[in-house]
């Protein structure tokens, strides 16, 4: 630096053409100085290049991926929550190859209407046509009104979620992110048509129970269910959230967020969601399904209603009713009214029998149509074991009609009475109704507390809306499997046993009616992970 510094003073100072002309290198010489050699001129760095903006939002794929099959995806263009943008692929109408939908980043799937998969295989078909695979992490949502997911009999569906990558069913106002905790009714849900036995056929003479039974789902048209395999498989869904559905199509027409409609034992149905159903959370009409790890969130009907001869299972069973606006009805709903044809009276065969086990309710509605928090009626037995209902401002229990508890008889597949097995409740003033001839309050009053280590003085000690206390681990809880073999062995009442209890975390969403932790996110929004 001190040689190019001198080299300037001596350019500065002898140099006369500066600002004239270029100096040639004679002017530069001085005596005693010696040549003066002027290094080249370092170069200018090489600037580095402006970084560029890393998108803070999802951005859309270019396509929509190939499928297996002639039934293609349509590319219905891009839609957008304002600050996400995603590739709208549309399903086919009907599926007609086995297939796999695949979670492709920018891309989210949209039902346009009706959709089908596979085509029906009858009553007494043993096949199985279509498969349809949905991947973990992959969001579907339905066009605004009659849009629904039919899962004909013969064909399965095979959407298997993680913990971490829940597959999510939802509006397409939850996409455009006009949703909110009190929206619901927004599209028709996932209806799995299945081949187990069920009552109350379409056909007036056909035998309950057999391949001639059948019956078209409530709210549609040739979505036919029934037949007389009690084992069949409608394929499997776990990890899985359906959000905003239960359109109603007419006065009692409406479709719920889940509709296993003769379903067998072989469907596996665990780790599901229903939220904000504008019906039901989950109907069963007849199968023999058994269900598990299931969280009903602010749905304005019952959150699992069973019809038609359904006799299966529940259990680790999470209820709320939603936040504010006084909306909800039961909790659970269990009937099998009698009818004027052969096949759908209180007796007919297959008599239903629904078996829940380590569930928690919190009832927030007291002005629900059925006047309580869970409603008996009909031909039905019912066995609750393991239980808690939080109801303060409603009564607990309402059965209907002495069908519904009369002694057993093997002839008629009655198991008798109702059982309430280490089940607490917290009601309101008149914890009991009854209805019907003989059937009055003190009666159920005694068929409840008939169960070993029941109450309805039951004073919550909940945390976090459904975590046990002390007061629950304090309740003496039976081994559900003495119920029935399909439950697993517990040693503790309600759904959650205390705060190390996880498995409702991360894949469940969140919203004003339930947290479920900071590992699930918000049901007003689309995953985007």
């Amino acid at each position: 630096m001190a040689k190019i510094n001198r080299i300037h003073t001596i350019l500065m100072a002898s140099c006369a053409c500066v600002g004239l002309s270029a100096c040639g290198a004679d002017d530069i010489a001085s005596p005693g100085e010696g040549t003066i050699v002027i290094p080249a001129p370092t170069p200018a760095p090489t600037p580095t290049p402006t970084p560029t903006p890393t998108p803070t939002g999802v951005t859309p794929a270019a396509n929509c991926p190939t499928i297996a099959g002639s039934a293609q995806l349509a590319d219905l263009g891009t839609i957008s929550d304002g600050g996400n943008t995603w590739r709208n692929c549309g399903f086919p109408t009907r599926f007609t190859s086995t297939t796999a939908i695949a979670k492709v980043p920018g891309v989210i799937y949209s039902l346009p209407g009706r959709v089908d998969v596979g085509t029906d295989q009858g009553a007494a078909s043993t096949n199985t046509d279509v498969t349809l695979t949905i991947d973990p992490g992959v969001t579907v949502f339905a066009a605004t009104g009659n849009a629904y997911l039919a899962v004909n009999r013969g064909n399965k569906i095979n959407a298997v979620g993680t913990a971490s990558q829940p597959i999510v069913f939802t509006s397409r106002e939850n996409v455009l992110g006009t949703t909110t905790d009190q929206s619901s009714g927004q599209w028709g849900g996932i209806v799995l048509l299945g081949r187990a036995k069920i009552t109350d056929c379409l056909a007036p003479a056909a035998a309950a129970g057999t391949t001639a039974c059948e019956r078209d789902t409530e709210g549609s048209s040739n979505a036919l269910y029934g037949g007389a395999n009690d084992a069949d498989s409608s394929g499997r869904m776990s990890y899985v959230q359906i959000r905003y559905s239960g359109f109603v199509l007419a006065d009692g027409k409406e479709l719920q967020g889940l509709t296993p409609s003769g379903v067998g034992t072989g469907t596996v149905l665990d780790h599901i969601q229903i939220h904000n159903s504008s019906d039901d959370g989950i109907e069963a009409f007849g199968g023999s399904a058994n269900m598990r790890y299931l969280v009903l969130t602010g749905n304005e009907d019952d959150n699992l209603d069973t019809d038609v001869g359904f006799r299966g299972t529940a259990q680790f069973v999470i209820s709320v009713q939603r936040e504010g606006n006084n909306i909800g009805d039961t909790f659970l709903e269990t009937d099998s009214n009698g009818g004027s044809a052969s096949n759908n009276g209180e007796d007919v065969l297959p008599r239903q029998y629904l078996k829940v086990a380590n569930f928690t309710h919190i009832q927030r509605s007291n002005t629900g149509d059925d006047g309580a928090s869970m409603l008996l009626r009909g031909g039905a037995d019912l066995a609750l074991v393991n239980g808690i209902i939080v109801s303060p401002n409603q009564s607990c229990l309402r059965i209907n009609g002495a069908a519904a508890v009369r002694d057993a008889d093997t002839a008629l597949q009655d198991a008798g009475k109702p059982r309430y097995i280490s089940v607490v409740m917290q009601c309101n003033g008149t914890p009991f109704k009854g209805t019907g001839t003989g059937v009055d309050a003190a009666l159920v009053q005694s068929i409840f507390t008939a169960g070993a280590n029941s109450s309805f003085t039951y004073t919550p000690s909940l945390t976090s809306l459904f975590i046990n206390g002390a007061t629950e681990t304090a309740v003496v809880a039976i081994d559900p499997k003495t119920i029935d073999s399909a439950f697993t062995t517990t040693n503790y009442i309600g759904a959650v046993k205390d705060s190390s209890d996880t498995w409702y975390a991360g894949w469940t969403c969140n919203s004003a009616s339930a947290s479920f932790g900071s590992t699930s996110k918000s049901c007003t929004a689309i995953p985007t992970t």
